[in-house]
Order: structure tokens, then C-alpha cells, then sequence
């Protein structure tokens, strides 16, 4: 390794030059503009020495061993300069012209800069995959076009013949396992990857999605409900909770190369968190990792969850926005790292973002692991908050359909607040989770404040609860009364002005109350969809109830 020259001078001496004085004279010697073998350029000066026994105004050792990283002490060419797979430049060939965003896109990401081989050399913190090894000769090329669209294609219904090629359009989290096994085993775990099961297989929130996407008319002083059609779904409920995309046949299109052939697919496109792919596979890991860069640092960003959290039904982001946390990123995250693995509490950022809290592997300055990584988002968090009816623990198992409460109805409560328990995690585990998510919190905060915050915080689910059982109470009077038609009356609980006005009660108003809790985002909480609105939703669903219940009772004692 230290035979030979550079410019005149023994690579040895230059070895020595970094460990010894009495060499640094001559091995300081200026090196003009020198271009190296695998395209580095440098420009250097000639340092000035001090007196025998004084250190050099700069450091001959640091300046020399960047040379030597570029005469091949680092990594070599092949490590460098990787290049794509011989499939992948003929997909190249063609896509520069017809899709030169998505190339770009994706020659900017680490895909297209990485071999998976040399990936799995680092330090275990810092490794971006989980798989030990690769199919053929995956870990020897960058993870392009083929790598993706064409190595599962026996499993894919969508896969076509595309110039000698069998390939697939959707890239699925089946697909991402190849290098990313842990994340998507873990993925699968999570309640985003049900999240259209858990909607359109439930009959319940299926009743709602209808009632908010349906298409009313109105004749003779009443409103008729046509349930809605796949696009409106589409374009609403199921844009986050993700479409079962389905292969309905195949068209032919002329093209730069000629008559193509593609598959024609029902609920695309689609990136939702559950979708449904066509191998069966469940979720998209392009929601998060947005393609064709796959960036973590935009994973890391709020931006990217308030894609799906961001109304007054799952305010996260709103809350986030209006936080002390949310303020330091907004100010501050232009001096923040958010391409570091592992993520430096401290260092690299000094707030919380959404990732921080329920995703990141996170580390100190000593390295020592604070949380680990995990796509199985509910990890670290011991109560689900929004969506349901009242807050609960969460549940078990992330296919909630197989919920059952006392009624017979698919709802993790009673209509009455009391848990159906047996599909929940029980109080062990919640301490667990809400000791991984403390563990984050005392990396900035004392173990008081810490404590305090979640004190208050489960205080809110209580009264929040609270509050939504009183509006509960009033609607029910109301069906038990004949005012309003529900369940018991085969009826839609979802489709009358006070079930409507339930619905806010904890759709809208609770969970917001929660989520400013859980995120120290106060002032949310109370004007702007929290508090006022729950106690003033309360008061506008009884003056309902008794604006009709005298007429209602005065009616039953004229036909008596």
C-alpha cells in the first residue's frame, strides 16, 4: 500500500510525514492542482513551519491524508462510480426521453449511488437495509428500474411483456423486502397497512365514509342518499387509507416504439398506507418515502404525515404547527441533518418531528441507542386517539375488523365508553410504550416535565371521553325518544342533523382536544376545534333534543 510515489515524493515518507516532525519539512512541499486517476482535483499550498517544536499553523497530517483517500487508501472506483445494472440502462434508455422527471428523480437518490453489498458494510447503527443478502446479482448493481419493476414479476397480476421484459408498475412493500425485510415485516404490523380493510371492511365506518362521500337530491322537503361511486371514494377517504387496486383487462397505445400493450387498473393510482396490491401485499412504502428519490430526510419532515394528518378529523399536523416543538422546526430546521443514520439527538436536530417520536432510531451523542428504529408506528404509543369514538388502548391485533364489542358492533368501546378489553392491550404493555416514548422525551426535558406532560395528557383522554359520552347520552335519548333513527331502526347513525353533530363531538372536536394534549399544542385545543367546541356542541344537541321532544310528547297525548 505505501510503495511507489506521488509527484517525486515515497509514499512512505508521506506515511511518515503523518508521524513524525523532522519529515513534515520536505513531504509539505506544494502539490499545484494535481488530478487524480478517478477524477478528484485537488489545489493545495505550501504550509509554513514554525520553529523546531512548535506545532505547524495547519496540520500537514489531515492535508496528506485526504490525498491518500484519493490516490486509493479509500474506497475504489468500482465503490465511487456504481452503475446500474445492464436491465436497468435499457429501461434508461428509453425513460430519459418518455419519463425524465422520474429519471432524475431517482439519479438523485441513494438507490442510484449504492450498492446494496457496500450498503451492508457499515456500522450496524448506520445501515439502511435489513436484508443479508441479495438475489443474483442485486448487491453487486444500484437498485434501479428492473430491480424494482421486474424481480418479483411472478407474483405481480399486474406484470405485462414491455420490451423483452416481465414488469410489474406497482412496486409494492413485498418488493422493497428484497433489501428491507424488518421494515416491512414490521410494516405489516401496523394499524396504515390495514387502514382499507379496517374502513371499507367495517360496517360501521362504512356507513360514515357513505354518509360523507354519497351524493344527496332532494324532493318533496326530504334528502335521498345515493351511495358513492368508486372515483369519489377514491378521490376522498381512500386517498390515505389506500384503494384495492385491481387488473380489469389491458389496452393497446401507440408509443416512440410502437404498439405497446399495458394492464388497465381500477383504484389507481394510489399511494395510500393500506393499499391493496395486486401481489397481495399490503401497503405503500412510497406514502412515507415518496418515489423516485425515496428520501429519508423527507420521511423525517412533518410535511410528509400531513399529507393524511393534517384535517380536523387527525389534526397531527395542524397541532404539530402551533406547538413549541413545531415553532424550533420551523425556525431552526435549516441547520438540521436529516440524512444522518442514526439520528443524533442533539446534534443533528433539536426538536421533535413526527419521525422523532414514532419511527426514527435515535441515538446520543455517545451513540448509545435511545429508540430504536421501527415502521410498526404504534411502537411507542400506549392510546389510539383518533378516528374512534373514544380514546382506548390499542388494540392488538391491526386488522380491527375482528372487533366485537357487547352489541355485536365492529368498535374497539361500548357506545357508552366502556373498552371491549380482550382486543386491547392491557396496562403491562401500555407502560412499555409510554416508557419508549419517555425515553425520547427525557433526551431534551426532566424527568418532572416529562411525567407532568403525560399526566395532563391522560387527564384530556379522560375528559375528552367524558364529554363525548354526554353527547352520546343526548343522541341516544333521542332514538330511544323516536326523534332520530338509529341502529335499533336499521337505520344509519351517521345521516340526521344531531348524529352529525355527534359525529363532530368526537370525530372533530375530541381527538383535536387529545392531539394538542399529547403534542403541548394548548391553544389548539381550546378555540380552535377543541373545548369551546365540545361544550358548545353539547348545548346545541340538547336545545335540538328539546325543540322536538315537547311537539313529539304533545302528539302522543292527542292520539291517546
Amino acid at each position: 500500500m505505501w510503495q511507489g510515489t506521488f509527484d517525486g515524493f515515497p509514499l512512505q515518507l508521506i506515511r511518515q510525514a503523518n508521524r513524525h516532525p523532522r519529515h513534515r519539512k520536505a513531504a509539505a512541499s506544494a502539490i499545484e492542482k494535481k488530478t487524480m486517476g478517478n477524477g478528484f482535483s485537488i489545489q493545495t499550498k505550501t504550509y509554513p513551519l514554525q520553529k523546531e517544536g512548535v506545532k505547524m499553523k495547519k496540520s500537514v497530517g489531515l492535508f496528506f491524508l485526504i490525498v491518500l483517500c484519493c490516490l486509493g487508501a479509500g474506497p475504489s472506483s468500482a465503490q465511487t462510480n456504481p452503475k446500474p445494472s445492464a436491465d436497468t440502462e435499457a429501461c434508461l434508455e428509453c425513460h430519459k426521453k418518455v419519463s425524465p422527471g422520474i429519471v432524475a428523480d431517482w439519479e438523485r437518490s441513494l438507490h442510484a449511488s449504492v450498492f446494496p453489498e457496500e450498503a451492508l458494510k457499515k456500522d450496524s447503527k448506520a445501515l439502511r437495509v435489513s436484508a443479508q443478502k441479495f438475489p443474483g446479482e442485486l448487491g453487486k448493481t444500484t437498485v434501479g428500474c428492473a430491480e424494482c419493476h421486474t424481480l418479483n414479476s411472478g407474483s405481480h397480476k399486474d406484470a405485462f411483456e414491455h420490451n423483452g421484459y416481465k414488469v410489474h408498475i406497482i412496486v409494492t412493500p413485498e418488493d422493497c423486502a428484497t433489501c428491507h425485510p424488518t421494515e416491512a415485516t414490521q410494516y405489516g404490523k401496523n394499524l396504515m397497512s390495514h387502514a382499507y380493510g379496517n374502513l371499507n371492511n367495517n360496517p360501521v365506518y362504512k356507513l360514515l365514509a357513505d354518509s360523507i362521500n354519497g351524493i344527496q337530491t332532494f324532493d318533496s322537503l326530504n334528502t335521498s342518499l345515493k351511495t358513492p361511486d368508486p372515483e369519489t371514494n377514491f378521490d376522498s377517504c381512500y386517498y390515505c387509507h389506500g384503494t384495492e387496486v385491481k387488473v380489469t383487462g389491458t389496452t393497446s397505445k401507440e408509443t416512440e416504439m410502437g404498439k405497446m400493450d399495458f394492464p388497465v387498473l381500477s383504484g389507481w393510482p394510489n399511494q395510500g398506507v393500506g393499499r391493496i396490491n395486486p401481489d397481495g401485499s399490503k401497503g405503500s412504502c412510497a406514502a412515507c418515502h415518496t418515489r423516485h428519490q425515496f428520501a429519508i430526510e423527507m420521511a423525517r419532515k412533518p410535511y410528509t404525515c400531513s399529507e393524511c394528518h393534517k384535517g380536523p378529523d387527525v389534526p397531527g399536523y395542524s397541532v404539530y404547527k402551533v406547538s413549541k416543538h413545531g415553532n424550533i422546526y420551523s425556525s431552526l430546521n435549516k441547520e438540521w441533518n436529516f440524512k444522518a443514520v442514526p439520528w443524533t439527538l442533539g446534534k443533528d436536530f433539536t426538536a421533535p418531528t413526527c419521525a422523532t417520536c414514532h419511527v426514527s432510531l435515535l441515538v446520543d451523542r455517545e451513540q448509545e441507542v435511545v429508540a430504536e428504529r421501527t415502521h410498526q408506528m404504534g411502537d411507542r404509543s400506549a392510546w389510539r386517539l383518533m378516528g374512534l369514538i373514544y380514546a382506548h388502548a390499542h388494540p392488538k391485533s391491526p386488522d380491527t375488523t375482528i372487533i366485537k364489542n357487547k352489541a355485536g358492533l365492529p368498535l374497539p368501546t361500548e357506545l357508552t365508553g366502556e373498552p371491549v378489553t380482550q382486543y386491547l392491550i392491557d396496562a403491562k404493555e401500555q407502560e412499555k410504550r409510554n416508557a419508549a416514548m419517555q425515553k425520547i422525551c427525557l433526551s431534551c426535558h426532566s424527568e418532572g416535565w416529562v411525567k407532568g406532560q403525560f399526566a395532563r395528557f391522560e387527564n384530556t383522554l379522560k375528559t375528552t371521553n367524558e364529554m363525548t359520552l354526554t353527547a352520546t347520552k343526548i343522541l341516544l335519548t333521542a332514538w330511544e325518544k323516536g326523534l332520530a333513527k338509529g341502529l335499533a331502526q336499521k337505520d344509519s347513525p351517521f345521516n340526521e342533523a344531531i348524529e352529525k353533530k355527534w359525529i363532530e363531538q368526537w370525530l372533530f372536536y375530541a381527538n383535536s382536544t387529545r392531539f394538542a394534549s399529547a403534542m403541548a399544542g394548548a391553544d389548539y385545543g381550546v378555540f380552535a376545534n377543541g373545548r369551546w367546541h365540545l361544550s358548545r356542541n353539547i348545548q346545541e344537541m340538547l336545545d335540538w333534543l328539546k325543540l322536538r321532544l315537547p311537539s313529539s310528547e304533545d302528539k302522543t297525548k292527542e292520539t291517546k
